[in-house]
């Protein structure tokens, strides 16, 4: 999935539309994958070289032959292993999902959305190698709001993202959050933007 400097331009204008109508603030995050997952060739590879001796024990060779066979399996095993696309594949799920509810976490402090003078700011975080996206309200906000009503802004994003549509989810992630924050934050007075309007790529 590509994301263009026009979608981008796109995305921010949204972004300035929809704090238009309330005192909230909104941050978009878009990551290719939540983490490197650096530890699953090893760990795959070191599982391939300690099970592939025993097939080769059959042909009688000698045991420094297994060993030197076991040796070249590990490195060729983690030569393949180590692809972007495999790493992630042969991640659990569930770590794939924890990475990303991590990385979630960790954006919303970055990009200092807990700063705002009325703590109303929303992060819209999409991580595309882990099919995971997360919408995350401080606490001046998430006091005010069901969290029911977030599922509609994640069900629009992933609806297009789903499709291959990046651009497309988050302006349809960020309309929908603006409908909720101008109910439980209506615009009041605010003196200046507190956060850029911007998506960030991780």
């Amino acid at each position: 999935m590509k994301i263009t400097a026009q979608d981008q331009a796109r995305i921010s204008a949204a972004i300035r539309a929809a704090e238009a109508r309330t005192s909230g603030e909104i941050v978009c995050v878009l990551a290719r994958a939540s983490s490197e997952y650096a530890a699953a060739p090893l760990l795959w590879a070191s599982l391939t070289a300690l099970l592939a001796p025993w097939p080769l024990m059959l042909t009688q060779w000698p045991v420094r032959s297994l060993f030197a066979a076991q040796i070249v399996i590990y490195i060729a095993a983690l030569l393949l292993f180590s692809s972007p696309r495999l790493r992630v594949m042969l991640t659990p799920r569930l770590a794939r999902r924890a990475c990303a509810h991590r990385a979630a976490s960790e954006q919303f402090l970055a990009r200092r959305i807990s700063h705002t003078s009325e703590r109303t700011g929303v992060l819209i975080f999409v991580s595309l190698a882990e099919h995971y996206a997360r919408i995350i309200a401080d606490e001046g906000i998430a006091a005010k709001v069901n969290p029911d009503e977030w599922r509609g802004a994640i069900a629009a994003l992933t609806a297009r993202m789903g499709e291959g549509e990046v651009a497309e989810g988050f302006l349809a992630a960020i309309a929908a959050c603006a409908d909720v924050l101008a109910r439980h934050a209506p615009p009041g007075e605010r003196p200046r933007e507190e956060l850029p309007d911007r998506l960030y790529l991780m």
